[in-house]
């Protein structure tokens, strides 16, 4: 497969240099894809494009409903497409293909038509009565030009979430996907192709860290949306803070899931390993930190290592996977590192730990692993790993939980799990973090706001909220009388 052009304002073009991405699988090591590579001369064109659309072009000034019509049309073909896409993921990032046709495209698409409904009854102009004998009118008009800046772990996911929003505001949008995953990046600028959207509307620069942090700091861009590490988000911050860009971040996670003592230890697990080990743990707001009590702490540990110990691990192509390879090399190394790391602080592993899964002689794998006897000053429960591991800390009473679950510097998700629900929602509400389910991971609803507080980012996305972070606000004072 490859791919030679670049996808600027709309239509594609030769790149102006002559870097290539080569796309590794992450199952098999070999050569999958090569793509060109956009350079920084590439991003001025793509700037310049965004700059003329936002600028001077019709969809800014274009009534909502006509954008929502034409982001309703785009869905619609995103859907006639969403197989060819989730092929694709599988392919350069080694999810799971079941896990990647739901979550991973299945999801987006659905995320699509949501926004559109959200959309539609969004405050784009509202008059309030002023205190001062004048009616206020308040309208919500588009930021300007946004760059989107998303990783390889969740890329469809994370890529809808900030450009349907943002092209719903009357945006235009510059788009900087990871070189690990720039395939599914360049069938999506196809599909935009097909909708007809307005010249230099949206690109697609896929490139590395180089081009992507040249883009930030562009100054013909007026707002960021970061996904990634928090160590790069505040490289990004940094940036932004320079020219009083607007920024929205959204970083890493440690999230715990605190059992209470009346949970099922069954349930707990199922709900667990769906919440925590689904596309091979490559998942920001993975529960990591299991946190159960220590009167039952062998009945939860039990349950979790007879769920762990049952993951079907393999080749991402077979619908029976359940946890595939890395996304790389560098990736397996970190994750083993963590595995050792957490053997020498003294914890003890329940299932897998370092080393190549039984009956796998390639690809970047590792072990579905399991630790208890841990406590939250370990590496293992501190530092996101990004991979299927699980540390379980047992706590003493409901107060000792709760410090141990604020105890972290993130804080971008988690769960209770409990009998009650009200006494979930009381738990809930005492953890410092963005989002939290009861008796489940986040659901990640488009209808509710997701991010994070601390390291862990802020802005939102989702919800009508993640609709906001894409406009500004203006007040116009009418005098009455």
């Amino acid at each position: 497969m490859r791919h030679d052009e670049v996808f600027i304002g709309g239509t594609w073009q030769a790149p102006s240099g002559a870097g290539r991405i080569e796309v590794v699988s992450p199952h098999s090591e070999t050569t999958v894809a090569s793509v060109a590579a956009a350079s920084p001369a590439d991003v001025d064109r793509a700037v310049a494009a965004a700059r003329g659309a936002f600028d001077d072009g019709p969809w800014p000034r274009t009534d909502p409903a006509e954008r929502i019509a034409v982001l309703r049309r785009f869905g619609e073909r995103y859907g006639q497409r969403r197989s060819e896409m989730a092929d694709l993921i599988t392919t350069e990032i080694g999810a799971p293909t079941s896990f990647a046709q739901r979550a991973q495209v299945a999801l987006p698409w659905s995320m699509i038509d949501a926004f559109c409904d959200l959309a539609e009854s969004y405050p784009w102009y509202e008059i309030r009565p002023g205190r001062y004998g004048a009616d206020i009118r308040v309208l919500r008009e588009p930021v300007g030009v946004v760059a989107a800046v998303v990783p390889w772990n969740m890329p469809q996911f994370l890529i809808v979430t900030k450009l349907v929003p943002a092209l719903l505001a009357g945006c235009a949008v510059v788009l900087k996907p990871a070189p690990e995953s720039p395939l599914n990046a360049l069938l999506l600028a196809e599909i935009l192709e097909e909708v007809g959207l307005p010249p230099g509307l949206v690109s697609v620069v896929p490139g590395d860290g180089t081009v992507g942090e040249y883009l930030v700091g562009h100054p013909g861009v007026d707002k960021v949306s970061f996904t990634g590490s928090t160590a790069a988000g505040k490289a990004v911050a940094a940036a932004c803070a320079a020219d009083l860009k607007r920024v929205s971040l959204e970083l890493g996670g440690k999230s715990a899931a605190i059992v209470l003592d009346d949970a099922d230890p069954a349930a707990v697990a199922t709900a667990v390993r769906a919440a925590s080990l689904s596309n091979s743990g490559q998942i920001c707001n993975a529960l990591t930190r299991i946190l159960v009590p220590l009167s039952r702490a062998d009945e939860f540990t039990d349950a979790l290592a007879a769920e762990v110990s049952a993951l079907v691990v393999g080749d991402p192509g077979d619908p029976a996977t359940q946890i595939g390879p890395l996304v790389a090399r560098r990736q397996q190394q970190r994750v083993t590192g963590y595995l050792e790391q957490g053997v020498r602080d003294g914890a003890r592993v329940v299932v897998g730990g370092p080393g190549m899964p039984d009956g796998l002689d390639r690809g970047w794998y590792v072990k579905p692993t399991l630790f208890d006897h841990a406590d939250n000053a370990m590496s293992i429960a501190r530092e996101e790993i990004f991979g299927p591991v699980l540390t379980v800390i047992a706590y003493s009473d409901t107060d000792e939980a709760i410090a141990v679950a604020n105890d972290s510097p993130y804080g971008l998700a988690g769960s209770v799990f409990t009998a009650d629900d009200e006494r979930g929602l009381q738990v809930a509400t005492a953890v410092r973090t963005g989002t939290l389910g009861v008796n489940q991971g986040y659901p990640m609803d488009p209808f509710a706001p997701f991010g994070g507080v601390k390291a862990s980012g802020y802005g939102r996305e989702l919800g009508p909220e993640g609709i906001d972070g894409y406009t500004e606000t203006k007040s116009i004072a009418v005098a009455t009388g």
